[in-house]
């Protein structure tokens, strides 16, 4: 009994490795394509964490929309003129499903075929769903993330530097819950 007991808790202590995906950088649009599936909203997180499995992060954000390709156009636009790099997470635009997925083979199986979170800071592009990070935005509205910053200040600055190319840009005050969300 003690020997299942000890498998289990190390096989739940390696599932719930999400930072490997964080590694998934991506520059170029030839990743892209489309799977087969019905899921017709994205899947936000939701948790009732304790308050040290949360951490309080400042995300940048350019621009929001409800059409991913109009923001994924702006997304290179900003790694070209800005030399910024981009990370997808190896997610893609689903157009059956509608919906911002890993794609269905992924090597995380709960995740696979389904929306994942950048939920760690990081100075990377990305296209996700608002309401993982402002709780009143409506679950289709796509944000292009320019950053997630533990400082205020770094998001402060990143803030001014594209401010002069992006008036539509905003920051975001966010909790994020980081714990494991398998």
């Amino acid at each position: 009994m003690k020997t299942v007991l000890i498998f289990l808790s190390l096989f739940w202590l390696c599932a719930c490795n999400t930072k490997s995906h964080e590694n998934k950088k991506v520059i170029s649009p030839a990743n892209v394509h489309d799977t087969v599936s019905n899921v017709e909203t994205p899947i936000v997180i939701e948790s009732k964490a304790k308050e040290n499995e949360e951490s309080v992060y400042f995300v940048i954000i350019a621009d929001t929309s409800l059409n991913y390709f109009t923001l994924h156009k702006k997304m290179f636009e900003l790694h070209r003129n800005f030399n910024i790099p981009i990370d997808t997470m190896g997610r893609y635009f689903n157009k059956v499903k509608d919906l911002i997925a890993l794609p269905d083979n992924s090597e995380d199986e709960m995740y696979a075929g389904e929306y994942l979170p950048r939920r760690f800071p990081s100075s990377d592009l990305s296209l996700e769903y608002l309401k993982f990070y402002q709780s009143q935005a409506d679950n289709k509205t796509i944000a292009l993330v320019t950053g997630i910053y533990e400082s205020e200040k770094e998001a402060d600055s990143v803030f001014a530097v594209l401010y002069k190319v992006e008036k539509k840009i905003f920051k975001i005050k966010a909790k994020i819950y980081e714990d494991c969300v398998h």
